[in-house]
């Protein structure tokens, strides 16, 4: 068992990393009219092996096969490959050649008599570190002429390549210090979000009333094998990883396309669909049915538990996960998809909930199995458990309006502007408040039930403040549509009424004309960080004063659904070798970030001159203190 649980474990290591453990290149240069020399060079991170061609052990030897007609029965031999160690392979348990750091492999070609514009060659390789193994294909398509290093097949023409070409601009980097603004996700916030989430799932109807039942379980010694403490503490464990193990296909998603989560978050269909979900969720929360999984499913698992010893231990885990499903499924909902909607590493960050999630969800398990004591201080199951799935239920109607929004404006329809979107969340909370004030009439001493009304009543007057002063709800940045979103007329489009432009070359010319510096602003509709960082960070008076007077902003919103005029419109091959292709202006500046800056995350900010020289390291949602930083640190940059 403990060699599953750190296979588990090595697992997970892996799942979170940001890179594949081997990373190739090729150069083709040319010898005389006919022959080429073919290099592939392989960048290999700590701790991994790529195993050399003469491997013994089936399926890890490195291979290379030509794929083009005429070229495969005419390359049979190996590539010239750099020496490798020969050294002891803890997985395989036997003496094997690999390489550690990088390795090269090269091989002479000779395209004699054949008309090719390029060549497709397939990479077959496995990696391993002391614990895992991973078994790749990598397939390339090499273009014969050395100036078109892209790699196409017959899906992608000429005129596809070029376009591509052209999106590729000149940027020059200066010398600046790397370690001044670093970017990073406030992970402790999410964590602490997933935590009140598992918290609210524990006070569920379908969580709560099976503390006391399954603690006493724990303190019947008779039926444990490991004892109560142990026992708890693992089925506590057990809770925590099958939560985050919810998140690892993600993290595979993730993988094989870097910008695959935006996509998903701002999807206009699939935010339609987690709209519709959510009104069904809130609908489940006011009892009218209840969100299950098939009873075969909790009925197998169940018999499972009664086995003892670790694995009865890890069933009963899962059937706790399985039975509150109907609670835990709608706020799951909720963590899942406000962990994709933000636009900086969303599977890390639903790990990161998650854990949360099974921390809060499993650890009273586990302490009052410590200190059994305390379970007379928790207060019996009652009428209360249902007026907290209610209430839970309004929170959902309100966040299926978020997603909503999401697709309006993604979708540019216009119909849920700011104003309404408040609106409609006032009635929304003013039911809560009048649900609430009903049910504690019959009272004559204000409890929970008036308090929970009470706070449901201050918050929409809250809410109604936001009609008349934008910035009285500046808290709710990043839910609310942006603040130039609104019913109001307005021929400025642009955060706080900025000067701002939604073209590169347009926003370029202008800063050029008028000698001013260039705040690219990688952006969407749907980014709701992107909207703290305009709403809470940009209206801040000194940085206000900088970005309106310094600076000319281009915003290139990735998540914009508007076609491309039909000679605008080009396909290319990615990083994996998928055709990926290029219809709205979202996917071309998404395309155009991912060219010039190999990253794919909004808000993503770059201060550079009108002539491309990029005056400091480009950051992302940060502090109000560092941006201000970061733009005097430009300004002062493009001075010397």
């Amino acid at each position: 068992m403990i060699k599953i649980l750190a296979f588990l474990f090595s697992f997970l290591s892996f799942s979170f990393q940001s890179e594949e453990p081997v990373s190739w290149k090729y150069e083709l240069t040319k010898i005389d009219s006919n022959q080429y020399n073919l290099t592939l060079d392989a960048e290999i991170i700590e701790g991994w092996k790529l195993y050399s061609q003469y491997s013994p052990v089936e399926g890890t030897a490195t291979e290379f096969v030509f794929l083009t007609p005429n070229l495969s029965s005419d390359i049979k031999e190996k590539f010239d490959e750099s020496k490798p160690i020969v050294g002891y392979d803890n997985v395989f348990d036997m003496d094997l050649p690999y390489f550690n750091n990088n390795a090269s492999f090269s091989k002479i070609i000779d395209l004699q008599d054949l008309n090719l514009e390029s060549f497709k060659l397939e990479i077959i390789y496995s990696s391993c570190d002391d614990e895992l193994c991973v078994f790749r294909n990598e397939t390339f398509n090499i273009p014969i002429n050395p100036n078109k290093k892209l790699k196409f097949d017959d899906n992608v023409t000429l005129e596809d390549i070029d376009k591509y070409n052209k999106l590729k601009f000149n940027f020059t980097r200066t010398e600046f210090v790397k370690s001044n603004f670093s970017n990073s996700i406030n992970y402790i916030e999410i964590f602490i979000f997933g935590l009140i989430a598992g918290f609210l799932a524990l006070l569920t109807p379908c969580v709560f009333p099976m503390i006391p039942l399954t603690v006493s379980y724990f303190l019947d010694h008779e039926k444990l094998k490991y004892g109560s403490l142990k026992s708890a503490s693992l089925y506590g464990l057990f809770i925590i990883l099958i939560y985050l193990g919810l998140s690892l296909p993600f993290h595979v998603f993730d993988s094989l396309n870097p910008n695959i989560l935006n996509a998903i978050s701002t999807n206009i269909y699939v935010n339609i669909i987690f709209f519709i979900l959510f009104i069904i969720f809130a609908i489940s929360f006011f009892g009218y049915f209840d969100i299950t999984l098939p009873n075969s499913i909790i009925n197998k698992s169940d018999s499972k538990s009664s086995k003892g010893g670790i694995i009865g231990i890890f069933f009963m885990s899962l059937t706790l996960a399985l039975v509150s499903f109907s609670c835990t499924g709608p706020i799951l909902g909720s963590l899942l998809v406000g962990s994709l909607s933000g636009s900086e590493s969303g599977a890390m960050q639903l790990s990161i909930g998650m854990l949360g999630f099974g921390v809060s969800l499993g650890l009273p398990f586990t302490l009052l199995a410590f200190y059994p004591r305390y379970l007379s201080v928790i207060p019996n199951s009652g009428y209360w458990l249902t007026k907290l799935k209610v209430t839970l239920g309004f929170l959902e109607l309100a966040l299926a309006l978020k997603f909503l929004s999401n697709a309006d404006l993604v979708g540019g329809w216009g119909i849920i502007k700011r104003e309404v979107f408040i609106l409609i969340w006032v009635l929304i909370f003013l039911s809560l408040a009048f649900y609430h004030f009903k049910s504690s009439m019959n009272k004559s001493k204000f409890n929970f039930k008036s308090l929970t009304g009470l706070v449901s009543l201050i918050f929409s007057i809250y809410l109604i403040s936001g009609l008349y002063n934008n910035s009285n709800v500046r808290f709710l940045s990043g839910i609310l549509p942006p603040d130039f979103y609104t019913i109001k007329s307005s021929e400025n489009q642009c955060p706080l009424g900025l000067n701002c432009y939604k073209s590169f070359e347009e926003g370029r010319s202008y800063a050029l004309e008028n000698q001013k510096l260039v705040l690219l602003d990688f952006t969407g509709w749907a980014c709701a960080n992107c909207r703290r960082m305009e709403e809470n960070v940009w209206s801040k008076p000194n940085i206000y004063n900088l970005l309106d007077n310094e600076f000319v902003i281009i915003s290139l919103y990735v998540d914009d659904r508007s076609e491309l005029d039909y000679n605008d419109k080009f396909k290319y091959i990615n990083t994996l070798g998928k055709t990926q292709y290029v219809n709205t202006i979202g996917q071309k500046w998404s395309a155009f970030q991912l060219l010039n800056f190999e990253n794919a995350s909004q808000p993503y900010y770059v201060a550079m001159k009108p002539t491309g020289e990029i005056l400091s390291e480009p950051i992302q949602y940060v502090s109000e203190k560092k941006f201000e930083s970061w733009l005097n640190s430009s300004i002062s940059e493009s001075i010397k």
